[in-house]
């Protein structure tokens, strides 16, 4: 038999191929998706230890096997067996869950900017899906376009700021990845009144004021409860009576005068201006 000191060359080669087979059956990868099978050549146990988990796996004829339920968690695994050691990557599967925020939930209609709309994306694991993916946005509401957008998500979020469409009415907020979508409602109301006028005729006990439907710009209803002031201007003075909208109207009683100047307003937005000069 041949010893170390009369071959030292020869035991250094045998060495060395020894050390080549046990790397060469070394086979961890790089980099893998979570939730699959990982099969590993091995002789000795392999220690794992990543995000959320920690395990020691023994071999069975001559490899271990990281189940898929094991590597859920995106990150950066530790694989060892005691003589070799080797980093792997576990990343985000494909897209298969959105988490969608939209906000607020009540808008006036036509308001540009008003509502903004936010995506994660996710995969089956819960893992925040870091490659860009294309997201689209949609906002629909009865008897108005479509608002549609698409904006591709960057480190998991996609973010959008849409105009409120001239309709009033629950807006559906929409936003979809490939088949997945998470719908929202956004409620949309009327905006300040707009183009507001009114008439007037005598009573016994005053002046009637009443205003024609009450409408925003795009002529949407303003909701009931919304506070229109009627001011008359006369020899005795100044008269405010504020009224609240009901059925789409506001209506007051004011006093009588043998001359008066009648306005309306409602908020910022002035109407028309009455002269009154009639007898009551």
């Amino acid at each position: 038999m041949m010893t170390n000191a009369k071959h030292p060359a020869l035991v250094g080669i045998i060495c060395l191929l020894f050390l080549s087979t046990a790397h060469a059956q070394w086979n961890v990868p790089e980099r893998t998706q979570a939730g699959q099978d990982v099969t590993i050549r091995a002789s000795l146990d392999v220690y794992v230890v990543g995000p959320g988990f920690a395990a020691k796996l023994k071999p069975e004829n001559g490899s271990v096997t990281i189940k898929g339920d094991q590597l859920r968690n995106a990150g950066r695994y530790l694989v060892s067996n005691g003589q070799n050691s080797a980093v792997m990557w576990v990343e985000p599967s494909e897209p298969a869950k959105l988490n969608f925020l939209a906000q607020p939930s009540r808008v006036p209609a036509a308001r540009p900017g008003v509502i903004s709309g936010t995506a994660f994306v996710f995969d089956n694991n819960e893992n925040l899906v870091l490659s860009s993916t294309p997201v689209k946005f949609d906002l629909r509401v009865e008897g108005a376009p479509t608002i549609s957008r698409t904006v591709d998500s960057r480190d998991g979020v996609a973010w959008i700021r849409s105009d409120s469409s001239r309709r009033e009415g629950n807006a559906e907020f929409t936003a979809a990845v490939g088949g997945i979508g998470v719908k929202r409602i956004v409620r949309q109301v009327a905006a300040e009144p707009c183009n507001l006028s009114m008439r007037a005729r005598p009573e016994k006990k005053g002046i009637l004021v009443e205003t024609a439907p009450v409408r925003d710009c795009s002529g949407n209803a303003v909701p009931d409860g919304t506070i229109v002031t009627f001011t008359q201007l006369d020899s005795k003075g100044k008269t405010t009576v504020d009224a609240r909208v009901k059925k789409g109207v506001a209506a007051a009683l004011l006093p009588p005068a043998d001359s008066a100047t009648i306005s309306v307003a409602s908020g910022v937005v002035m109407g028309n201006e009455i002269r009154w000069g009639g007898r009551q």
